[in-house]
Protein backbone atom coordinates (compact mmCIF):
# COMPACT_ATOMS: atom_id res chain seq x y z
CA UNK A 1 0.00 0.00 0.00
CA UNK A 2 1.24 3.51 -0.81
CA UNK A 3 1.73 6.28 1.75
CA UNK A 4 -1.11 8.24 0.22
CA UNK A 5 -3.53 5.32 0.58
CA UNK A 6 -2.71 5.07 4.29
CA UNK A 7 -3.09 8.83 4.65
CA UNK A 8 -6.44 8.86 2.87
CA UNK A 9 -7.74 6.09 5.15
CA UNK A 10 -6.62 7.95 8.29
CA UNK A 11 -8.69 11.07 7.60
CA UNK A 12 -11.65 10.38 9.92
CA UNK A 13 -9.32 10.05 12.90
CA UNK A 14 -7.36 13.14 11.84
CA UNK A 15 -10.54 15.19 11.60
CA UNK A 16 -11.53 14.11 15.09
CA UNK A 17 -8.11 15.23 16.37
CA UNK A 18 -8.44 18.55 14.56
CA UNK A 19 -11.71 19.29 16.34
CA UNK A 20 -9.81 19.49 19.62
CA UNK A 21 -8.09 22.64 18.30
CA UNK A 22 -11.26 24.33 17.04
CA UNK A 23 -11.66 26.51 20.14
CA UNK A 24 -8.22 28.08 19.64
CA UNK A 25 -8.26 31.84 20.27
CA UNK A 26 -5.64 32.19 17.53
CA UNK A 27 -8.23 31.64 14.79
CA UNK A 28 -10.00 34.70 13.34
CA UNK A 29 -12.59 36.30 15.57
CA UNK A 30 -16.05 37.33 14.45
CA UNK A 31 -15.99 40.66 12.66
CA UNK A 32 -12.38 40.53 11.54
CA UNK A 33 -11.56 41.18 7.90
CA UNK A 34 -9.46 38.19 6.90
CA UNK A 35 -7.28 37.09 3.99
CA UNK A 36 -6.57 33.36 3.68
CA UNK A 37 -3.72 32.22 1.46
CA UNK A 38 -2.07 29.03 0.33
CA UNK A 39 -0.60 27.32 -2.71
CA UNK A 40 -2.14 24.44 -4.63
CA UNK A 41 -4.30 22.33 -2.34
CA UNK A 42 -3.94 24.82 0.51
CA UNK A 43 -5.36 27.56 -1.71
CA UNK A 44 -8.42 25.42 -2.37
CA UNK A 45 -8.92 24.94 1.37
CA UNK A 46 -8.70 28.73 1.68
CA UNK A 47 -11.46 29.07 -0.93
CA UNK A 48 -13.75 26.76 1.03
CA UNK A 49 -13.12 28.57 4.31
CA UNK A 50 -13.56 32.04 2.88
CA UNK A 51 -16.97 31.17 1.47
CA UNK A 52 -18.11 29.43 4.67
CA UNK A 53 -16.95 32.25 6.94
CA UNK A 54 -18.72 34.95 4.96
CA UNK A 55 -21.87 32.82 4.70
CA UNK A 56 -21.84 32.48 8.49
CA UNK A 57 -21.82 36.28 8.78
CA UNK A 58 -18.51 36.31 10.65
CA UNK A 59 -16.69 38.83 8.48
CA UNK A 60 -15.39 39.64 5.04
CA UNK A 61 -13.00 36.90 3.98
CA UNK A 62 -10.89 36.67 0.83
CA UNK A 63 -8.92 33.68 -0.46
CA UNK A 64 -5.81 34.10 -2.60
CA UNK A 65 -3.04 32.03 -4.04
CA UNK A 66 -0.10 33.26 -1.96
CA UNK A 67 1.66 34.54 -5.07
CA UNK A 68 -1.36 36.68 -6.00
CA UNK A 69 -2.30 38.21 -2.67
CA UNK A 70 -2.66 42.00 -3.10
CA UNK A 71 0.05 43.99 -1.38
CA UNK A 72 -2.02 47.16 -0.94
CA UNK A 73 -5.18 45.77 0.67
CA UNK A 74 -5.69 46.03 4.42
CA UNK A 75 -6.82 43.07 6.55
CA UNK A 76 -7.22 42.49 10.26
CA UNK A 77 -5.56 39.09 9.94
CA UNK A 78 -3.71 36.98 7.39
CA UNK A 79 -4.14 33.20 7.65
CA UNK A 80 -1.48 31.25 5.75
CA UNK A 81 -2.00 27.52 5.16
CA UNK A 82 1.13 25.50 4.39
CA UNK A 83 1.58 21.79 5.03
CA UNK A 84 5.36 21.89 4.72
CA UNK A 85 5.95 25.35 6.17
CA UNK A 86 8.60 25.88 3.52
CA UNK A 87 6.67 27.03 0.42
CA UNK A 88 8.47 30.03 -1.06
CA UNK A 89 5.44 32.13 -1.99
CA UNK A 90 3.90 31.76 1.46
CA UNK A 91 7.14 32.67 3.22
CA UNK A 92 7.69 35.70 1.00
CA UNK A 93 4.18 36.95 1.70
CA UNK A 94 4.53 36.52 5.46
CA UNK A 95 7.86 38.33 5.35
CA UNK A 96 6.34 41.46 3.83
CA UNK A 97 2.84 41.52 5.31
CA UNK A 98 1.80 44.19 7.78
CA UNK A 99 -0.64 43.17 10.48
CA UNK A 100 -1.33 40.01 12.50
CA UNK A 101 -0.64 36.69 10.81
CA UNK A 102 -1.46 33.08 11.62
CA UNK A 103 0.14 30.03 10.02
CA UNK A 104 -1.56 26.63 9.94
CA UNK A 105 1.02 23.95 9.24
CA UNK A 106 1.84 20.30 9.78
CA UNK A 107 5.42 20.88 10.88
CA UNK A 108 6.10 23.26 13.78
CA UNK A 109 9.84 23.19 13.09
CA UNK A 110 9.79 25.01 9.74
CA UNK A 111 10.40 28.62 8.60
CA UNK A 112 6.71 29.51 8.46
CA UNK A 113 6.63 29.40 12.27
CA UNK A 114 9.36 32.04 12.50
CA UNK A 115 7.65 34.40 10.07
CA UNK A 116 4.05 34.17 11.28
CA UNK A 117 2.98 35.88 14.48
CA UNK A 118 1.08 32.81 15.63
CA UNK A 119 0.98 29.16 14.58
CA UNK A 120 -1.43 26.26 14.81
CA UNK A 121 0.28 22.93 14.12
CA UNK A 122 -1.39 19.71 12.98
CA UNK A 123 1.52 17.23 13.19
CA UNK A 124 -0.92 14.31 13.35
CA UNK A 125 -2.02 15.20 9.81
CA UNK A 126 1.46 15.46 8.29
CA UNK A 127 2.14 13.29 5.27
CA UNK A 128 4.94 11.38 3.59
CA UNK A 129 3.34 11.46 0.16
CA UNK A 130 3.87 14.36 -2.23
CA UNK A 131 0.13 14.21 -2.90
CA UNK A 132 -1.66 16.12 -0.17
CA UNK A 133 -4.84 14.65 1.32
CA UNK A 134 -5.29 14.47 5.08
CA UNK A 135 -3.55 17.73 6.02
CA UNK A 136 -5.86 19.69 3.75
CA UNK A 137 -9.05 18.06 4.95
CA UNK A 138 -7.95 18.19 8.60
CA UNK A 139 -7.29 21.91 8.25
CA UNK A 140 -10.71 22.37 6.71
CA UNK A 141 -12.27 20.30 9.49
CA UNK A 142 -10.59 22.57 12.03
CA UNK A 143 -11.84 25.70 10.28
CA UNK A 144 -15.36 24.41 9.76
CA UNK A 145 -15.62 23.45 13.41
CA UNK A 146 -14.34 26.87 14.47
CA UNK A 147 -17.18 28.38 12.44
CA UNK A 148 -19.64 26.37 14.52
CA UNK A 149 -20.24 23.37 12.25
CA UNK A 150 -20.92 20.07 14.04
CA UNK A 151 -18.78 17.56 12.14
CA UNK A 152 -20.09 14.43 13.83
CA UNK A 153 -22.01 13.38 10.72
CA UNK A 154 -19.13 14.36 8.42
CA UNK A 155 -16.72 12.12 10.34
CA UNK A 156 -19.24 9.27 10.26
CA UNK A 157 -19.61 9.76 6.50
CA UNK A 158 -15.82 9.75 6.13
CA UNK A 159 -15.57 6.42 7.94
CA UNK A 160 -17.91 5.08 5.27
CA UNK A 161 -16.29 6.65 2.22
CA UNK A 162 -12.78 5.39 3.06
CA UNK A 163 -14.05 1.93 2.16
CA UNK A 164 -17.04 2.59 -0.08
CA UNK A 165 -17.19 1.38 -3.66
CA UNK A 166 -15.89 3.77 -6.27
CA UNK A 167 -18.45 5.01 -8.81
CA UNK A 168 -19.38 2.32 -11.30
CA UNK A 169 -17.33 2.59 -14.47
CA UNK A 170 -15.14 5.40 -13.08
CA UNK A 171 -11.88 3.56 -13.70
CA UNK A 172 -12.71 3.32 -17.39
CA UNK A 173 -13.37 7.02 -17.95
CA UNK A 174 -10.82 9.17 -19.76
CA UNK A 175 -11.98 12.65 -18.71
CA UNK A 176 -13.05 13.82 -15.25
CA UNK A 177 -14.94 16.96 -14.28
CA UNK A 178 -15.72 17.98 -10.70
CA UNK A 179 -18.43 20.50 -9.86
CA UNK A 180 -19.23 22.42 -6.70
CA UNK A 181 -21.48 25.15 -5.40
CA UNK A 182 -20.66 27.84 -2.85
CA UNK A 183 -17.98 26.43 -0.49
CA UNK A 184 -17.68 23.14 -2.37
CA UNK A 185 -16.25 24.85 -5.45
CA UNK A 186 -12.93 24.68 -3.59
CA UNK A 187 -13.46 20.95 -3.01
CA UNK A 188 -14.14 20.47 -6.72
CA UNK A 189 -10.91 22.29 -7.54
CA UNK A 190 -9.06 20.02 -5.13
CA UNK A 191 -10.61 16.82 -6.50
CA UNK A 192 -9.57 17.76 -10.03
CA UNK A 193 -6.05 18.51 -8.84
CA UNK A 194 -5.83 15.07 -7.20
CA UNK A 195 -6.77 13.42 -10.49
CA UNK A 196 -4.06 15.35 -12.30
CA UNK A 197 -1.39 14.72 -9.68
CA UNK A 198 -1.95 11.05 -8.89
CA UNK A 199 -3.08 9.76 -12.29
CA UNK A 200 -2.05 12.35 -14.92
CA UNK A 201 -5.71 12.46 -15.95
CA UNK A 202 -7.51 15.08 -17.97
CA UNK A 203 -9.49 16.66 -15.15
CA UNK A 204 -11.30 19.97 -14.77
CA UNK A 205 -13.40 21.76 -12.16
CA UNK A 206 -16.09 24.42 -12.28
CA UNK A 207 -18.85 26.06 -10.28
CA UNK A 208 -21.81 23.87 -11.11
CA UNK A 209 -23.96 26.66 -12.56
CA UNK A 210 -21.08 27.65 -14.85
CA UNK A 211 -20.66 24.16 -16.29
CA UNK A 212 -23.46 24.76 -18.78
CA UNK A 213 -21.69 27.86 -20.12
CA UNK A 214 -19.22 26.10 -22.37
CA UNK A 215 -17.45 23.31 -20.44
CA UNK A 216 -20.28 20.82 -20.95
CA UNK A 217 -19.28 20.78 -24.62
CA UNK A 218 -16.48 18.31 -23.85
CA UNK A 219 -18.76 15.80 -22.09
CA UNK A 220 -19.33 12.49 -23.83
CA UNK A 221 -19.41 8.77 -23.09
CA UNK A 222 -15.78 8.89 -21.99
CA UNK A 223 -16.45 11.54 -19.32
CA UNK A 224 -17.29 11.36 -15.63
CA UNK A 225 -18.94 14.41 -14.06
CA UNK A 226 -18.86 14.39 -10.26
CA UNK A 227 -20.97 16.78 -8.20
CA UNK A 228 -19.69 17.62 -4.71
CA UNK A 229 -22.72 18.83 -2.78
CA UNK A 230 -26.25 19.48 -3.98
CA UNK A 231 -26.63 19.81 -7.75
CA UNK A 232 -28.60 22.60 -9.44
CA UNK A 233 -32.01 21.56 -10.73
CA UNK A 234 -31.86 19.91 -14.13
CA UNK A 235 -28.07 19.61 -14.37
CA UNK A 236 -27.95 15.86 -13.93
CA UNK A 237 -30.32 15.34 -16.86
CA UNK A 238 -28.32 17.69 -19.07
CA UNK A 239 -25.07 15.87 -18.27
CA UNK A 240 -26.41 12.35 -18.72
CA UNK A 241 -27.88 13.39 -22.08
CA UNK A 242 -24.30 13.86 -23.31
CA UNK A 243 -23.51 10.23 -22.51
CA UNK A 244 -21.30 11.16 -19.55
CA UNK A 245 -21.38 9.30 -16.25
CA UNK A 246 -22.96 11.42 -13.49
CA UNK A 247 -21.88 10.98 -9.83
CA UNK A 248 -23.38 12.59 -6.74
CA UNK A 249 -23.91 11.68 -3.09
CA UNK A 250 -25.91 12.75 -0.06
CA UNK A 251 -22.94 12.50 2.29
CA UNK A 252 -20.93 15.44 3.58
CA UNK A 253 -19.02 16.91 0.60
CA UNK A 254 -15.71 16.80 2.48
CA UNK A 255 -16.25 13.08 3.07
CA UNK A 256 -17.22 12.64 -0.58
CA UNK A 257 -13.86 14.18 -1.51
CA UNK A 258 -12.27 11.09 0.02
CA UNK A 259 -13.84 8.93 -2.70
CA UNK A 260 -12.43 11.27 -5.33
CA UNK A 261 -8.99 11.00 -3.72
CA UNK A 262 -9.27 7.22 -3.79
CA UNK A 263 -10.32 7.27 -7.43
CA UNK A 264 -7.28 9.36 -8.34
CA UNK A 265 -4.96 6.86 -6.69
CA UNK A 266 -6.74 3.88 -8.23
CA UNK A 267 -6.57 5.34 -11.74
CA UNK A 268 -2.90 6.18 -11.21
CA UNK A 269 -2.03 2.70 -10.04
CA UNK A 270 -3.93 1.26 -13.00
CA UNK A 271 -1.58 3.24 -15.23
CA UNK A 272 1.51 1.92 -13.38
CA UNK A 273 2.18 5.34 -11.82
CA UNK A 274 3.52 6.01 -8.33
CA UNK A 275 0.84 8.13 -6.64
CA UNK A 276 3.25 9.05 -3.83
CA UNK A 277 5.67 10.67 -6.26
CA UNK A 278 3.81 12.41 -9.10
CA UNK A 279 5.64 13.41 -12.24
CA UNK A 280 7.34 16.83 -12.11
CA UNK A 281 6.26 17.50 -8.51
CA UNK A 282 7.94 17.81 -5.12
CA UNK A 283 6.42 17.85 -1.64
CA UNK A 284 7.07 21.59 -1.33
CA UNK A 285 7.79 24.21 -3.97
CA UNK A 286 10.98 25.97 -2.91
CA UNK A 287 12.13 28.49 -5.49
CA UNK A 288 15.66 29.70 -6.01
CA UNK A 289 16.16 33.43 -5.40
CA UNK A 290 15.85 35.48 -8.57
Amino acid sequence: MTFVEDEIASQPDCWAAALELAASPLLPAAGERVAVVGCGTSWFVAQCYATLREAAGLGETDAFAASEAPADRSYDRLVAISRSGTTTEVLELLDRVNGPSLAITADPGTPVVELADETISLPFADERSVVQTRFATSTLALLRAHLGKDLTAAIADARTTVGADLPEGALDRGQFTFLGRHWTVGLANEAALKMREASLSWSESYPAMEYRHGPISIADKHSLVWMLGAAPDGLRDEVTATGATWVESNCDPMAELIRAQRLAVAVGRGRDLDPDNPRNLTRSVILDPA
